[in-house]
Order: C-alpha cells, then sequence, then structure tokens
C-alpha cells in the first residue's frame, strides 16, 4: 500500500489570490519517500494525489485538515477529544463547523469522492485495500508516538506564546523545529520506518537548519507536517488500534463519522 500525506492549507486559492502551500509526501511500507513537495490550492493538490497514485489501487490518504464537517455550531466531537486527551501536552484543536469560513479540507474530500476514493473513519481499523482517505492531526502523533520523546510538553515549533516577543520566538521555534526533526529522522529504523533522508527535498529538511524568517519557516514546516501525515498514514495501517485511536463519535447505521486518527500512549486513550 501506498501511503500520502498532506498538510493542507485550510483556505482554498480563489480568483486573483492562490492558497497558501500545502505539504504533500508520499511514502511506503519501506520507508522510502516516493515523492514529495507543495502545491497551493485543492486544484494542485488533487492533481499531485492523482500523479503519485497513478497506477496503484491501494492507496491510505492522511490529511491535516477537517474532512467531514456537519456540526451546526460548536466543535466536531474529534476536536474536542484532543484537548481531553492531549491537553496536558499542551495539544488542542481548532473549532470546526458548517459556518467555518475555511474548509478545503471537505471540498477536497468531495473531489476525490468523486473520483472514487472512499472517506474511512477508521472504525472498522485501518483500511488494507482501495483508496482511502482520513484525516489526522501532526501533533497527537508527535506526542502520541513514545519514541519521539515528548513525554511531557508539545514541541513549540508553531504558534507564539502570548506573553514572548517575536525576536525572541523566531529563533526559538527554529531551535523546536530542528529538534523535531531529528527524531522524526531517527525514525528510520523503527517499526514502520521513515527514511527522510531517502528524497532529496525532505532531505533538506534534516540536512540545513530552520530559517527565522517567516515564509520560508513557513514552507520548511508545512514539508515536515506532510511527511509526520504519510508516517501515521503507515502506523496506522501497520499497527491499527495497537498504536493509534479513532477520535470522535461511534458510527451509527453505516453512516460515516467525523474522525481524526490519533496515535496514542495508553494514558491517552479514549476507550
Amino acid at each position: 500500500m501506498l501511503f500520502l500525506g498532506v498538510d493542507l492549507a485550510w483556505g482554498d486559492s480563489v480568483p486573483g489570490r492562490p492558497g497558501n502551500e500545502s505539504g504533500v509526501v508520499a511514502l511506503d511500507a519501506s520507508g522510502e519517500i516516493l515523492d514529495a513537495g507543495w502545491t497551493r490550492g485543492v486544484e494542485e493538490t488533487l492533481a499531485w494525489v492523482a500523479r503519485v497514485t497513478d497506477r496503484q489501487p491501494d492507496v491510505l490518504l492522511l490529511v491535516d485538515a477537517p474532512l467531514l464537517v456537519e456540526n451546526l455550531g460548536g466543535q466536531r466531537l474529534c476536536e474536542t477529544q484532543v484537548g481531553q486527551r492531549y491537553g496536558r501536552w499542551k495539544v488542542s484543536a481548532n473549532t470546526t463547523n458548517v459556518h467555518s469560513p475555511r474548509l478545503a479540507g471537505v471540498d477536497l474530500r468531495k473531489e476525490l469522492e468523486g473520483a472514487g476514493w472512499a472517506y474511512d473513519d477508521g472504525w472498522d481499523g485501518p483500511p488494507q485495500q482501495g483508496r482511502r482517505l482520513s484525516e489526522c492531526y501532526p501533533y497527537t502523533t508527535i506526542v502520541g508516538v513514545e519514541r519521539l520523546g515528548y513525554d511531557e510538553d508539545r514541541p513549540r515549533y508553531k504558534r507564539k506564546p502570548r506573553t514572548m516577543p517575536i525576536a525572541e520566538f523566531r529563533p526559538a521555534r527554529a531551535a523546536a523545529c530542528d529538534e523535531l526533526i531529528a527524531r522524526v529522522a531517527a525514525l528510520h529504523d523503527a517499526d514502520p520506518p521513515l527514511q527522510l533522508g531517502s528524497h532529496p527535498v525532505t532531505a533538506v529538511l534534516a540536512d540545513d537548519a530552520s530559517p527565522d524568517a517567516d515564509r520560508a519557516y513557513k514552507h520548511r514546516e508545512d514539508l515536515l507536517d506532510a511527511a509526520i501525515c504519510a508516517w501515521t498514514a503507515s502506523l496506522w495501517h501497520r499497527h491499527g488500534a495497537d498504536a493509534c485511536q479513532v477520535l470522535g463519535p461511534e458510527r451509527t447505521e453505516g453512516t460515516p463519522t467525523a474522525t481524526i486518527i490519533a496515535p496514542c500512549r495508553p494514558e491517552q486513550r479514549c476507550r
């Protein structure tokens, strides 16, 4: 099976204004990265998926963006459970509902379903065949996989603490990102493996230091998160509920539900 990870920009492109970059990574079961880079907007992301999955009947795609949003207000249950189960590690999720302004993930899911893909909420375990897509959240992988070593707190490689000056935050953010990359690169002999240096685009993550400048940093972070998404797909496929949990409402009457596939430690489990 082929594993894809997409760190999707939540806002799509509009005429005269291209969307933000989305990181994209394709990974095989041996841990080799077969393709990696960036797209802009749902259309470019769909084109990338079509290209890398050509003649590949069995593909699992994990997307860091809300894929199924049906609640009229408040948070989706899967988002609430992120805070409940991973909050000790300072991990929580943004609130999404049908009134949210940026739902590119929903558009991506619908387009892929129209192309023969199936949304998979995870309640039947990891898919073994076909083209399936599910939602993930890299922070749950980062703090939920014990081997990565974030036993007490998440790495501060994203949002700036309110009280920290931006001039202080930027180098601290870069250092935190470099440490995270080093830990992800050490998954080369994990089960399943991730060979970050097996593709020239992702090899740069480990070879170069993270920049302080915001745009260049975000470019790098999007690719890192996509690699984490792809590896999460491989982990879910390889170990299923032994290594991961499904966050969100259980399925009723066969109707798929809005879920997040989240690696977890025993103390993070909902059930």
